[in-house]
């Protein structure tokens, strides 16, 4: 197998098995800055039992999370070190300060909700929860930094050196806040709250079906709902958003991920399609014209408002279709179903009827699931369709590989990644299903 072609698995295996845990602990960050603020103003036992409970849970992610994201750092080095020549200067500006800006600081807290209860003022240690907060925040904020300048570069000039071209940084903000990084934070924070409050309403639903812990897991499912709710709204408005920046500044991906192949005519929404690249066609079924209205262009196509279509663009330049559609639409097809799922239980609950639909809770015990899939599929469609650059306009994935990585050495990574990680997702699944099952009760 083509060496190259490795390295991308290896990375999108390690990249996305890392993914499962920031939005956690992002989502849960949010969840217990509630969850401890009631129990700090209120003094109620069970808002503490609450907060205790996932407290331990978070820690259990934030663990998994930092471990698994080690490897990533040294994998530009050996496997894109033609990556990290070109991009080593802007990439390092905001991995750095992750590093010192939020990372440390999310660490240096969290030792203090954990184990120093006790020893600092019940104030202090609420405030060293929204530091943890605080902090997996910021820490998105700088990762997104990062990627987001490859997907809309600024701020930079390119500069010949002896070992070829290098981006260099001219305008530090305007590359922390290039044209895409704004969007893309607020559609990534609003995910990650949907993924931590997802956990938490799929952990309460099971214990009320198993009637353990029952007034701590009706304070959490209510609160988790709560949060869903909001995040769902926030989810589909910043969807949007980063939907029509998207068309404007990488309408090559706009045009993979919506299965526009003629700019000639509205676009229309495929709510099942599969893309058929001989044809240069979508099947399935499709709304006509629904992607142009959103998108302000309206049904009749001029110069101004005509989409760039699949067609315009010469094969090599054009990105992986299928994965590129399918991801996106996969992403929707499970913002809908949690969208769906938060609605549905906001009228039970307004009914007074949230507690008694064991229907509804049994449904929401497999729904965890959901904002996982939504963020993997939607970072394919992300990093996939961006594809053939790894910059974007400026250095392509194939020039940015590591030459001298045989494929030997990347088949034995490989293996060797996929059996540690195998183990880890085990692991990480034992430890939190022995969480779990010991339902929270309220001193």
């Amino acid at each position: 197998m083509d060496p190259e072609l490795l390295a991308r698995i290896q990375f999108a295996l390690t990249a996305g098995f890392h993914f499962l845990f920031p939005p956690l602990s992002i989502g849960l960050g949010v969840f217990l800055v509630v969850a401890q603020g009631f129990a700090l103003k209120t003094k109620d036992p069970v808002w503490r039992a609450l907060a205790d409970f996932w407290t331990k849970i978070f820690a259990l992610v934030f663990a998994f999370g930092v471990a698994t994201g080690i490897v990533l750092e040294f994998e530009f080095g050996t496997n894109w070190a033609r990556y990290s020549r070109f991009v080593g200067d802007v990439f390092g500006s905001p991995l750095a300060a992750e590093a010192i800006f939020a990372f440390f600081m999310e660490s240096c807290f969290l030792g203090i909700v954990l184990f120093g209860r006790k020893k600092v003022s019940e104030g202090f240690h609420y405030f060293s929860v929204v530091m943890v907060c605080l902090g997996a925040h910021l820490s998105a904020l700088w990762i997104l930094v990062a990627n987001s300048w490859m997907q809309t570069p600024a701020g930079f000039t390119l500069v010949e050196t002896e070992n070829g071209l290098r981006a260099e940084i001219t305008n530090f903000w305007a590359m922390v806040f290039n044209p895409s990084t704004l969007d893309r934070l607020w559609h990534v924070l609003t995910a990650a709250w949907l993924t931590g409050a997802f956990l938490v309403l799929s952990v309460s639903a099971w214990h009320l079906l198993k009637k353990r812990g029952v007034p701590v897991a009706e304070r959490g499912l209510k609160t988790a709902l709560a949060i869903s709710a909001a995040a769902i709204v926030l989810q589909f408005a910043s969807g949007h958003a980063s939907a029509m920046l998207v068309e404007k500044v990488q309408p090559v991906k706009f045009a993979a991920m919506e299965g526009v192949f003629d700019g000639g005519e509205p676009a229309g929404f495929h709510v099942v399609g599969w893309v058929d690249e001989e044809a240069r066609t979508v099947r399935g079924i499709t709304v006509p014209g629904v992607v142009s209205v959103m998108l302000g262009k309206g049904l009749e196509v001029t110069p101004e408002t005509r989409l760039l279509g699949l067609n315009d663009v010469p094969a090599e330049n054009r990105p992986p279709l299928q994965l590129t559609f399918q991801g996106f639409h996969w992403m929707v097809y499970c913002g809908v179903v949690m969208f769906a799922l938060a609605g549905t239980g906001m009228l039970l609950w307004f009914r007074g009827r949230l507690l008694a639909s064991r229907r509804w809770l049994a449904l929401c015990v497999p729904a965890f699931l959901l904002p996982q899939l939504a963020n993997q599929a939607g970072w394919i469609a992300t990093e996939v369709g961006r594809q053939p650059w790894i910059v974007q306009g400026m250095l392509k994935t194939k020039d940015a590989f590591s030459t001298n990585v045989s494929a030997g050495q990347l088949w034995f990574s490989l293996i060797f990644f996929s059996l540690i990680y195998a183990g880890m997702l085990a692991l990480f699944i034992f430890l939190l299903l022995k969480k779990i099952r010991n339902a929270p009760e309220a001193a």
